[in-house]
């Protein structure tokens, strides 16, 4: 146990009368391994403000001769020269009209046909969208959104602070790389982003004359084929990994969405970090039902229950994994009545290993809620509920047990693809986000990609104040409520971020007790649903808001509140209950929001009016629809309306309002009390946000630390956008997760601070306190980096396997019938070289040959269509043949027939067979892969005539069956792809256990990525050949006695 030193020095007694609260300097452990800590003195006092001065003087000096002399620096000050000509642009393109402006959309692309390249109009590009940005949104790009946009460009990482504009600066560098007219894609982390994004950021793009798609979830096939065909598609990342592999699981090319053979051109990734780090551990899996053994979760729950931790099992937090000991295993096959947990006949183990994992590791109101009987997995980063992702492997079907729910089917692998695989598969790919500069050498090592810092436009102002540590997380938790207090009465917007939903409740609780009216936003869906109205008060004076996670929320905290979102609510509260009886039904599933201590939003007389206008004319719409809206219904067209009001002017708003029509124009009355409200909002947040300013803005606390400091920089990165004044403070506690998962003993810690003072409230703050946590964030930092590059190491395996698979796919699928033909011709070939190599040795005689093995196995190929024709060949007869073969000095290989053997039917008339036949023969001949041997030329021959004759007694027999070349095709094509992917599935299945099994053999000394790489090889080499054999047999089968079609796929 480690000692501190000099416990009687006075002034360590001084700490007793500090008031409570008060933070307590102190010096002590920093850690120098993950599991080792060394000693260091322990001292106290208060740093005076001179020194503190003097500290954060020298500080500013070091950052500016750091930054000065960084790579990023000068790398920033060369893209100010696109900048200066994108500026020098800018006049002439303002004095053009609108047609004009759009007309330099088809200009680019005639310039691009006549050769010039994108970075020839990069500049002229650039100032067209900054241009069109400013007409039909009022957003000007700032010079350091051009030089985001050229980053982005450029296939790298745009790093931009939150709050300077990302969405606004995607549109430059999708604008010109849509010229092409190959596609380019904007992905986010949600539907609602995406949605938003598409609206929004689509009038530029759709002003200037490109298409806009969006990808959603519930979408038909035909929507998202006309969607991805657009110029630019906005999308989330999971839509676009599922569209990409359900298109890989299509039967025929109709079912096809994507833009084939090229799907992919150009991505821009929102929240590239999360998307290609943090989920990127996660592969998306679609999956078909294997429902055997259900009935097993319930009782391997039962056991884990009877099982105790530390003395049944052990369990590693760090990578989540669970180890039985002798104990545990004697007595969990009592409980089973079985000898063997690992019986083949009789397993247990998974089902027990997976009951313990779910006891330990999935806890309810933290990895997964329970809602309408079904477990619902919250995403970590977004603190969403995922309600179509269950977890594999049989954790999904523990979960449930030990919640005592129905257990849904076990599943089985279809298709999965890791999201680093997926966007690989980009040619040219890109990302921005607050947060990357950490993580920079892992995305140049796994996808070529630097990160570029963009400067803000307005210098940060923010102040992150020093961490403070606690010895117990009650002590933690009273420590958070106090700060809110305070902060609550000066009138500070406040956000608390929080890990778990089961934490925001708990802080709930605590300010429900103090009277400190809140807002909390987590999984639940009494919260989620008003996720965006949240979010869009977090900046109003007094507001107090609890968030489990604010990655991903895409909308910005701005001072005084949005007006924007204000305006839709004043606009929604006045509409809808006359809209639809359902709104307040709705509106009860939340908990209503304690609005007595924000400031009153004033609208003005003729705002009034309007919203009285439109509240009367909404009334008389519902009756006479005869029925009532739905409440999604109702939103829907308040969302039209609202989006009209940004489309048309004033005057063509009101012209459409005074329009007399048989039905009242609710629309157009809506765009104008929008237009009225917004403006009355806009005059309300500018003074409510400078009063903010004024207070210090938007104080935002964390509550933990995570596992990387980028996503504590995405929570501070709330406070102080665009230059306004913030602060961020964060709280841990000695007991939080993160030192527990990674072994850190903390015990004797809580026992020193216990010694030192009595209060476990008082906080502990100091340099050293910053450099022990930012030491054990290192570490598991490049703990889950080992962990991710692991991963990738593995999956760079399955991806070269995927590739092959999924390209033949789509070429069989595409391609024409000759193609088709050719994959039928190769399987044929290929089948016969496989019998023909295990059976001969090119360096003996023929007579040592297993001929009668190999004519067996020919024929048991083609079933009764090869039966006829080679059922009284015996060895004698095969070896007499190759004897005469290898005698004679010429041969006519268009028409060869090995000697005293059936010739092959006559089915290669015409010049495209004999032309095949022939390149099959040249490409026999310069097989490399085989050795050199005596009787090689006899070898490749006996290969040519049984591919010949297998062929052609195909060729003769679906001719003989009278079916036209259409039906033909389309019945070679079903065979080729389900054969293929009922292989596909069954090698998915194979490699997931190799890759677990493969662990083990570390033990002998192993490597396991080696053993996972060879063995991995030849499990697909096995695949492709079974692949071949039974897609063979299956067409000779079909055609020898056809079937129904239906009946083709019981293979």
């Amino acid at each position: 146990m480690a000692t501190v030193p000099a416990l009687s020095n006075s002034h360590f007694f001084a700490i007793k009368p500090l008031p409570k609260a008060t933070p307590l300097n102190i010096t002590f452990i920093v850690p120098s391994s993950v599991s080792s800590w060394r000693r260091l003195p322990l001292c106290c006092g208060r740093r005076t403000p001179v020194v503190a001065s003097v500290k954060e003087n020298i500080g500013r000096i070091q950052k500016t001769i750091n930054d000065f002399a960084s790579l990023n620096y000068w790398v920033v000050r060369d893209y100010y020269r696109l900048v200066d000509s994108v500026n020098a642009f800018e006049p002439k393109i303002q004095r053009l009209s609108d047609e004009q402006l759009t007309a330099k959309t088809q200009e680019f692309r005639l310039r691009l046909k006549r050769g010039d390249s994108l970075a020839d109009i990069q500049a002229e590009a650039f100032a067209v969208v900054r241009e069109a940005a400013r007409r039909k949104l009022g957003m000007r790009h700032f010079d350091v959104q051009i030089i985001g946009g050229a980053v982005l460009h450029d296939g790298s990482i745009a790093e931009m602070k939150t709050g300077e504009g990302k969405t606004l600066v995607s549109t430059l560098a999708a604008y010109l790389n849509a010229l092409t007219g190959e596609g380019v894609h904007v992905v986010t982390v949600n539907d609602y982003l995406a949605q938003r994004d598409a609206e929004w950021m689509g009038r530029i793009h759709r002003f200037l004359g490109l298409s806009v798609g969006l990808i959603q979830r519930g979408m038909t096939a035909g929507e998202r084929r006309s969607n991805y065909r657009c110029d630019i598609t906005y999308t989330n990342n999971s839509e676009l990994g599922f569209d990409y592999l359900r298109d890989n699981l299509a039967g025929s090319s109709g079912e096809l969405v994507m833009r084939w053979p090229k799907p992919f051109h150009f991505a821009i990734v929102d929240e590239v970090d999360s998307v290609l780090i943090d989920e990127g551990r996660n592969p998306l899996l679609i999956s078909g039902e294997a429902s055997k053994d259900a009935a097993r979760y319930p009782v391997a729950a039962k056991v884990a229950e009877l099982l105790i931790r530390g003395i049944h099992y052990n369990v590693e937090l760090k990578d989540n994994s669970v180890e039985l000991t002798e104990e545990g295993i004697a007595l969990a096959e009592m409980a089973l009545e079985t000898n063997d947990l690992w019986d083949e006949n009789d397993p247990w183990a998974r089902f027990v290993m997976n009951a313990l994992k779910a006891k330990e590791f999935y806890r309810r109101d933290v990895q997964y809620i329970v809602r309408d009987g079904k477990a619902l997995i919250i995403n970590e980063l977004t603190g969403r509920v995922e309600e179509k992702r269950r977890w594999s492997e049989g954790i999904h079907q523990a979960v449930e047990a030990k919640e005592g729910l129905k257990i849904q089917a076990d599943s089985v692998v279809v298709a999965q693809i890791t999201y680093q695989s997926l966007f690989k598969l980009y040619p040219k790919l890109s990302g921005m986000t607050g947060t990357a500069k950490t993580e920079e050498k892992e995305f140049l090592k796994m996808f070529q990609m630097p990160v570029i810092e963009v400067p803000t436009n307005l210098p940060n102002i923010r102040k992150d104040l020093p961490i403070q540590a606690f010895a117990t997380a009650r002590g933690k938790w009273e420590q958070v409520r106090r700060e809110v207090d305070y902060m609550f009465r000066q009138g500070r917007p406040v956000l608390v971020g929080t890990t778990s939903v089961e934490n925001s409740e708990l802080l709930s609780g605590l300010l429900k007790e103090s009277n400190i009216p809140h807002n909390v936003l987590n999984a639940r869906p009494k919260y989620a649903a008003r996720e965006a109205e949240v979010v869009a008060q977090a900046g109003r004076k007094n507001a107090i808001t609890i968030s489990t996670n604010m990655a991903g929320r895409g909308t910005d905290i701005i001072l005084g509140g949005n007006p924007k979102m204000l305006a839709r609510e004043i606009i929604e509260d006045s509409s809808l209950s006359f809209l639809t009886p359902e709104a307040s039904n709705i509106e009860l599933v939340g908990e209503t929001i304690s609005q007595k201590v924000l400031p009153k939003i004033k609208v003005g007389s003729s705002s009034l009016a309007l919203l009285a206008k439109t509240a009367l004319m909404a009334k008389y719409v519902s009756k006479s629809e005869g029925k009532s809206w739905t409440y999604q219904k109702a939103k829907s067209f308040i969302s039209e309306a609202i989006e009209m009001s940004q489309s048309y002017n004033l005057n063509e708003l009101e012209k459409l309002a005074n329009e007399e029509s048989e039905m009242y124009p609710l629309g157009p009355t809506v765009a104008l009390a929008y237009l009225s409200v917004l403006e009355d909002c806009e005059k309300h947040c500018l003074n409510e946000g400078s009063e903010v300013k004024r207070l210090g803005g938007l104080h935002v606390i964390g509550t933990s630390l995570h596992e990387s400091r980028r996503i504590d920089n995405q929570l501070r990165g709330r406070a102080g956008r665009q230059g306004d004044p913030g602060s961020t403070r964060f709280m841990v506690s000695l007991q939080d997760e993160m030192f527990q998962k990674f072994n850190f003993d903390t015990e004797w810690a809580v026992r020193l601070i216990s010694k030192i003072t009595n209060d476990e409230d008082m906080p502990i703050e100091g340099d050293a306190i910053v450099k022990q946590l930012l030491a054990l964030q290192i570490n598991a930092e490049k703990y889950f980096f080992s962990v991710r590059k692991s991963l990738v190491e593995f999956d760079e395996v399955l991806e070269v396997q995927r590739k092959h698979v999924y390209d033949l796919r789509q070429l069989i699928l595409t391609g024409d019938d000759e193609s088709c033909s050719q994959h039928i011709y190769q399987y044929m070939q290929a089948v016969v070289d496989e019998i023909v190599f295990s059976n001969v040795d090119l360096q003996k005689h023929p007579g040592s040959w297993n001929l009668s093995k190999l004519v067996k196995e020919f024929m048991a190929i083609g079933g009764k269509l090869l039966h006829e024709s080679f059922a009284g060949i015996t060895r004698d007869t095969l070896l007499k043949s190759l004897e005469q073969l290898h005698a004679v000095g010429s041969i006519d290989i268009v028409n060869f027939s090995l000697p005293n053997l059936p010739a092959p039917p006559n089915t290669f008339r015409g010049i495209r067979r004999k032309g095949s036949s022939l390149r099959r023969w040249l490409i026999i001949c310069s097989d490399d892969s085989i050795k050199d041997g005596h009787f090689r030329t006899v070898t490749n021959l006996l290969r040519k005539y049984l591919g010949d004759f297998l062929i052609a007694s195909y060729l003769n027999v679906v001719e003989e069956s009278g079916y036209d070349e259409r039906h033909v095709k389309e019945i070679e094509r079903a065979v080729l792809v389900k054969t293929l992917d009922s292989f596909w599935r069954d090698h998915l299945v194979n490699m997931n256990r190799l890759s677990s099994a493969v662990n083990v053999r570390s033990f002998g000394h192993r490597n396991p990525l080696e053993e996972y790489k060879i063995d991995g090889c030849r499990f697909f080499i096995s695949m492709l050949s079974a692949t071949r054999r039974l897609t063979v047999e299956s067409l000779l089968q079909y055609w020898a006695s056809p079937m129904e079609t239906e009946e083709l796929f019981d293979f």
